[in-house]
């Protein structure tokens, strides 16, 4: 069996990585938890992450995971893959170079299934670092690892969407700069299994949206958390359903894709 070789572009990226890894990533970590300590914030952003991703995307090490070259590096899974492999071995070190989940994610769905709008409003700004996100898809009274068990209501009402459910473990839903959720709910439960539901953006500050806690695993809390969100009779315009009401699964698959 012949086994790929990385390409030159991959291995460029791959040498930066490592030098700026061992000259101002691993350096910072110190730095980072004790300003994060100072802060009595479990939440805080630290400022050196900051001055970390100004550095970054100065030399051009800035959302590496992004197939797209109109995006982001334009590299194939294989090539990335070294590259995350590196980013791995610090805590801090995805977020400095825009590569951290469920961003990542987030980002490939507003690219290949987000309106222009949605891609001017939310995804430039993931895309420059500026902003957060988080998937609401988990909710606590169902397997929600098989996607087609999610029983968030979605109802239509005119050109609006009334929203109404409770999903938990939305990771980088505590982080300060989180400002959109991708929210998946069920749109038509008497449709074909997997064409029952959609994906919507939804600000975080939308009316009825509700970040209730953090949910820590064996008292461990992440500095992203991990949400626990309630959705009262939120209101979302039909237009920020993401590609169409009953694609939600079909995006669900597509979005797993590079996360796996």
């Amino acid at each position: 069996m012949t086994i790929p070789a990385f390409s030159k572009e991959s291995n460029d990226y791959r040498a930066s990585l490592i030098e700026f890894m061992d000259t101002h990533v691993y350096p910072a970590e110190s730095v980072y938890h004790e300003q994060l300590v100072a802060s009595g914030n479990p939440h805080f952003q630290p400022p050196i992450l900051e001055e970390l991703k100004a550095q970054a995307r100065e030399r051009g090490l800035w959302n590496l995971f992004l197939p797209y070259p109109e995006w982001g590096a334009g590299l194939s899974n294989l090539d990335y893959a070294p590259l995350a492999e590196i980013m791995g071995r610090s805590e801090i070190a995805p977020e400095v170079f825009n590569c951290n989940a469920p961003d990542t994610g987030n980002m490939e769905v507003l690219t290949l299934f987000g309106t222009d709008e949605h891609k001017e409003r939310w995804l430039k700004p993931l895309l420059a670092g500026e902003i957060r996100s988080a998937f609401a898809m988990t909710e606590p009274a169902v397997a929600s690892s098989d996607a087609t068990n999610i029983e968030m209501s979605m109802r239509r009402d005119g050109d609006s969407y009334i929203l109404n459910g409770r999903k938990w473990f939305a990771s980088n839903a505590m982080h300060p700069n989180c400002k959109v959720l991708i929210v998946m709910g069920k749109t038509d439960p008497e449709a074909a299994t997997h064409r029952q539901q959609s994906m919507m953006v939804v600000p975080i500050d939308a009316p009825g949206v509700t970040v209730v806690r953090n949910l820590p695993v064996f008292g461990y809390q992440d500095r992203e958390g991990h949400a626990e969100i309630t959705f009262e009779d939120v209101r979302v315009p039909a237009a920020d359903v993401l590609a169409g009401e009953g694609e939600g699964f079909a995006i669900a698959q597509a979005r797993l894709g590079p996360g796996r």
